[in-house]
């Protein structure tokens, strides 16, 4: 590098303090923006979890950017260039604070908002994250130019980067959030983004002052070594798949318990936390443990959440999910950084690594969407990540050794295929289905050390179970949307005298959302959690007196079964977030709940929080909230503010029906505190039908008013079981943080 002596045995630590110091202000500040932009926007397009990986797909393109900036900055410009160039693209960046939505911003309520809000997050927020993107390869390829005695492999500042980004992203929930509000947290960024320049300044001026002002290009390395096709790619697919299973993961937690930052947060501190681990001088340790343990936990992950997911605890198999996707990723991670090159080829190496995590994301959020009609890559990816096993390019490398791993496992998918195909009823072959699977499991460990028969065997076992649990449903149709995958699917119950009976079953994701009988005597009346025997049929029995002219919202549309509670002279609303729900509940092949019933029912398009703010104050006698994104409620329509805009809507003895039944969290407990901080009255009913009846399920309702007169006809009604809504179960009120969903896990 051309280096004087004096330089090259700098050994001064402040040199790495101050280097480690602004990768690590950078990182935090990076993941920091991210959970609070995505708190930002949640209320504009609900609790899809679409919504956070079209935000990371965001940050990721962002990345790649910044990225490649760094790489073309420090490869064709000498380092006093590099100075003066970046100095200006900061001060430019600086146009962009404060940070902040741009005026009128509504998403689009046809069709799918992701390049919406991708645009939006550009205008929002796009110039000071490119500028804290370029900071982690520029400012360690700098490092590799001040001649201290470490710069000969700055990797080890990668470390700092990610303990920054690990620490922002667990400060954020357990400490931002709850104490700062959004305004306050917005102000501390740009006051850190600040900061964050001085620091990159600093790191600048000692650049400027090592003399090390040389031409830093590809043509003027002598002992330049070029970089194959199959590293490069190798390192593409090594990050690639990680970024893809990360996503993978989001989906999986947030579509199943609750939409919220704060389990976003988890898979992506799994995710920093390996490169940690990988980056450090203890990996050539625990990479060949990681090795070890990924078929260990891959194969029970396998045989419970592809299998059978209802056999365990559902925190359990959360716990396999996590487990497993963790290992996999140290091990793709670890064989990366294992492969990584000299300083000489440091940001391309980066820009690689951040060019695949983009394309991981895009592929997540905008081409499995259009390729698959169900969340398919996540498995497919955790496939793909056996694949990159050690020994793999060895394997393909011989093509004799990669054709002998392949061949037991394609024989035996070929005669798997044809024996699925030439049985018409599994349901007869359960016990010796179950043996079988077993049996696979243990054959599939066996070779674990052979990693493209362990992967093709692993895939060959998801691929039978989920095929077969698609025959098993009976599905009709199935679509995926921006907000999740819904089917419809047919279904035969004993009727009241014993008969079989057709039944068409709403699903979004694994959440049964509405289910309608066929007959013509039944096809008007409204099943599952919306049942005569249950809360909403007790509700509308007790005011049936009152209610001629009422005008009724109705937040969640489902299979529309609520609709036939409706009289003549009323007027109901419905709001849906999704464009196919309402395609499918209006479409009489499906659903014929609206088609009979709904001749007063107005739709209305977009998220209902934004939409119920444009209606007019005291519009209601009616709402009930009734919005799930598969299992979970959007937290943003559970908020105290949301709240209190509501009850804005109601008439002064207006009514507001909760719907919380929920697997996993307890929301009596939120709406409970709401209820005591907003002096309102309330009602709860746990619903158990007494006797079995045909899809009159258990499920659980809230009733609230302002007056507590306004419950008085439910209350004395003599139907159901209503309680009066607990007062205070210790929790901070929620205004707008989710920081409470651990306190309300059931």
């Amino acid at each position: 590098m051309n280096n004087s002596t004096d330089v090259k045995t700098d050994r001064r630590f402040s040199l790495i303090l101050l280097f480690a110091l602004t990768l690590f202000t950078s990182a935090s500040l990076m993941f920091v923006i991210q959970p609070m932009f995505g708190k930002i926007l949640l209320p504009l397009l609900g609790g899809s979890p679409a919504v956070w990986n079209t935000c990371m797909v965001f940050y990721q393109t962002i990345l790649f950017l910044g990225y490649f900036y760094a790489h073309v900055l420090s490869t064709r410009f000498s380092q006093h260039q590099q100075i003066l160039i970046h100095i200006v693209v900061i001060v430019v960046s600086f146009l962009a604070l404060p940070l902040g939505l741009p005026d009128n911003a509504v998403p689009p309520t046809e069709g799918n908002p992701a390049f919406w809000l991708f645009w939006i997050l550009l205008l929002a927020i796009g110039l000071p994250f490119f500028v804290v993107s370029t900071t982690g390869p520029l400012i360690q390829k700098w490092f590799a130019s001040v001649g201290h005695h470490t710069s000969h492999d700055p990797y080890f500042l990668y470390v700092a980067s990610n303990i920054g980004s690990l620490l922002a992203l667990l400060s954020y929930p357990f400490l931002l959030e709850p104490n700062i509000g959004l305004a306050s947290q917005k102000t501390l960024w740009s006051v850190g983004y600040g900061a964050l320049c001085v620091l990159i300044t600093v790191c600048a001026f000692v650049l400027w002052k090592s003399q090390q002002n040389v031409l830093i290009s590809e043509a003027a390395s002598e002992d330049k070594q070029e970089l194959s096709v199959a590293t490069r790619l190798h390192w593409l697919v090594l990050a690639f798949v990680p970024s893809s299973l990360l996503l993978g993961l989001t989906n999986f937690i947030s579509t199943d318990i609750a939409s919220v930052p704060l389990l976003w947060i988890i898979p992506l501190t799994l995710y920093l936390l390996s490169f940690v681990i990988v980056f450090s001088k203890w990996n050539d340790k625990i990479h060949p443990l990681m090795v070890q343990l990924q078929p260990i936990v891959l194969l029970p992950f396998i045989a419970y959440s592809f299998i059978n997911p209802a056999v365990l605890p559902y925190w359990v198999d959360l716990g396999l999910h996590l487990l497993a996707f963790f290992l996999a990723i140290m091990v793709c991670h670890g064989e990366l950084v294992k492969n990584r090159p000299s300083t000489q080829h440091l940001t391309t190496f980066y820009l690689i690594m951040s060019f695949a995590g983009m394309l991981g994301g895009m592929f997540n959020s905008f081409v499995a969407p259009f390729i698959f009609n169900a969340v398919y890559e996540y498995p497919l990816m955790i496939v793909a990540a056996l694949l990159l096993r050690p020994g793999v390019r060895a394997a393909f490398a011989d093509g004799k050794q990669a054709l002998l791993q392949a061949a037991f496992p394609l024989l035996l998918i070929v005669v798997g295929t044809v024996v699925f195909f030439s049985i018409d009823d599994w349901s007869a072959y359960f016990d010796t289905l179950g043996v079988a699977l077993i049996l696979l499991v243990g054959l599939t460990y066996s070779f674990r050390n052979k990693p493209i028969t362990l992967a093709l065997l692993s895939g060959a076992l998801i691929a039978f179970t989920m095929a077969l649990h698609g025959l098993m449903s009976n599905t009709l149709y199935q679509e995926r949307t921006f907000f999740g995958v819904l089917a419809v699917r047919e279904a035969t119950i004993m009727d009241e005298q014993g008969h079989p009976e057709k039944v068409h079953e709403l699903f979004h994701g694994t959440t049964k959302h509405g289910a309608q009988r066929l007959s013509a005597e039944n096809s008007r009346t409204p099943l599952t959690y919306y049942s005569v025997p249950g809360p909403m049929g007790q509700l509308f029995k007790a005011y049936d007196g009152v209610s001629q002219n009422w005008n009724v919202g109705v937040v969640g549309l489902g299979a529309g079964a609520l609709t036939c509670y409706a009289k003549e002279g009323q007027t109901w609303t419905q709001y849906e977030i999704d464009p196919l729900v309402v395609a499918i509940a209006s479409d009489p092949k499906y659903f014929t709940y609206i088609s009979q019933c709904g001749k007063n029912t107005t739709m209305r398009v977009g998220d209902a929080r934004l939409s119920l703010d444009k209606e007019p104050d005291a519009k209601f006698d009616l709402l009930v909230l009734d919005a799930f994104s598969s299992d979970s409620v959007p937290t943003h329509l559970l908020t105290q503010e949301a709240l209190a805009m509501y009850f804005k809507k109601l008439k002064p003895n207006g009514l507001l029906a909760f719907h919380i039944t929920n697997r996993h969290l307890e929301i009596k407990r939120v709406l409970a505190d709401h209820a005591k901080n907003l002096h309102f009255d309330g009602l709860l009913q746990e619903f158990k039908p007494k006797q079995e009846m045909p899809l009159v399920v258990d499920t659980d309702w809230v009733v609230m008013a302002k007056d507590s007169a306004a419950l008085e006809p439910l209350r004395v009604s003599g139907l159901g079981s209503w309680q009066k809504l607990p007062l205070s179960f210790d929790l901070k009120p929620w205004t707008d943080d989710f920081t409470n969903i651990v306190s309300i896990w059931r």
